[in-house]
C-alpha cells in the first residue's frame, strides 16, 4: 500500500515575523474562553463562546517579500468578539487608539506649536479586587475634582485605566495615565512641584495619606508621540488576565461598563472618537500606501496553538 505524502502545512508565524505574536494573543484567548466557559454565570458563558470563535479565520492582503521569502502582511478580514478583556480584542483595540492618535496628535501639534507636555501617573493603594469598582469611581471623581481646580494646569489632557494584579494575589493596583498639555509659561508660571502634585491629589482623593505619583516633563525638542504606546496601552497586562480564573472573573464583573479612555479640554475636539464605542478593529493599525501583491488565509489550530496557512 502506497503511503500518501506528508503535506507541511506553513504557519503563519514562518512567513510574517508578526505572526507569533498573533499565536501569543490567541492562544491567550482560548485560556480566557475557557474561564468564561467554566464559570457560573450565563453571560460569561456567552463570553466564553465569544472568545472561542474570536478570530479564528484570518485573511491578510501582501503587501510586500522581502529577499528571504518572509511576507509584510495586512489584516483584511477577521471576526473578532469584542469582549473587553479578549486578548486579541484588547490588543487589536490598542493598536487602532495607537494608529488614530499618531494621526490626529500633528494637528494638535500644528495648532499648539509652543504647547508642552507632561506624563503623570495617579495612583491609590492597592484594593482587594471586589472593591476595584468602587475606588475606580473614587478615582474618577477625584480625577474630576483636580481638573477643575485652579490650580491645574492642562489645557487638555487623554487619560487612561490600567489594573495590575496584586503580588498577594487578590488586590488590585488600579492606577491612571495622563497625557496632560500645558502652556509654555507652566515652567515659569503655575509650576507644581512633585510635593503639591501629592497634595492636590491627596486632596481630590480625600484620603489620609500621601498616594505614590509620579509626573515628568517632555523635553521641548522631543515628540510627544513617544508616550502615545504609554497612554492607550492595555488596560490589563496580558500575563494578568490569566494568571488566576477567580481574580479574572471579579476583574471582569468589576470593571463592566467602565470607561477606558476619556479626554479632556481643548483635546477633545481632535481625539473624541477614543472615547466612542464600537470599531472596526481590522486594518486601522496596519494601513500601508504599498501595492498589494496577493492574499492568505490563516486558520486558528487550537491544539497545536498556531494559525496555519490555508490552501
Amino acid at each position: 500500500m502506497t503511503e500518501k505524502p506528508t503535506i507541511n502545512i506553513l504557519c503563519l508565524s514562518e512567513v510574517d515575523p508578526k505572526g507569533s505574536i498573533w499565536d501569543k494573543h490567541r492562544a491567550n484567548t482560548d485560556k480566557v474562553s475557557d474561564y468564561y466557559a467554566g464559570a457560573d454565570s450565563d453571560g460569561f458563558n456567552q463570553y466564553g463562546h465569544r472568545l472561542k470563535n474570536c478570530a479564528t479565520r484570518l485573511e491578510f492582503c501582501v503587501a510586500s517579500e522581502d529577499s528571504n521569502g518572509l511576507l509584510n502582511l495586512k489584516l483584511s478580514d477577521a471576526r473578532f468578539c469584542r469582549v473587553r478583556h479578549c486578548p486579541i480584542c484588547q490588543w487589536r483595540r490598542s493598536l487602532m487608539w495607537k494608529a488614530k492618535a499618531y494621526k490626529i496628535l500633528p494637528d494638535v501639534l500644528a495648532d499648539y506649536p509652543k504647547a508642552r507636555w507632561l506624563f503623570i501617573t495617579l495612583t491609590v493603594k492597592n484594593c482587594h479586587i471586589s472593591d476595584l469598582r468602587a475606588t475606580l469611581n473614587d478615582m474618577n471623581r477625584a480625577f474630576k475634582r483636580l481638573t477643575e481646580l485652579k490650580a491645574w494646569p492642562a489645557q487638555g489632557w487623554i487619560k487612561s485605566v490600567e489594573v495590575t494584579r496584586g503580588q498577594d494575589g487578590g488586590s488590585a493596583h488600579p492606577h491612571f495615565h495622563v497625557l496632560a498639555m500645558v502652556r509654555p509659561s507652566y515652567f515659569s508660571y503655575g509650576y507644581l512641584s512633585h510635593a503639591k502634585w501629592v497634595a492636590l491629589w491627596q486632596q481630590c482623593l480625600r484620603i489620609d495619606y500621601s498616594p505614590v505619583l509620579h509626573v515628568s516633563a517632555i523635553a521641548k525638542h522631543d515628540n510627544a508621540a513617544t508616550l502615545i504606546p504609554e497612554i492607550l496601552k492595555y488596560q490589563v497586562k496580558e500575563s494578568d488576565l490569566v494568571a488566576d480564573k477567580e481574580w479574572f472573573l471579579e476583574l471582569t464583573r468589576q470593571m463592566h461598563r467602565s470607561r477606558a479612555i476619556a479626554v479632556g479640554g481643548v483635546l477633545r475636539q481632535y481625539m473624541q472618537e477614543l472615547e466612542l464605542g464600537r470599531r472596526n478593529l481590522v486594518d486601522k493599525a496596519e494601513e500601508t500606501d504599498e501595492t498589494e501583491e496577493g492574499s492568505i488565509c490563516c486558520k486558528w489550530r487550537r491544539g497545536g496553538k498556531k494559525y496555519k496557512i490555508e490552501g
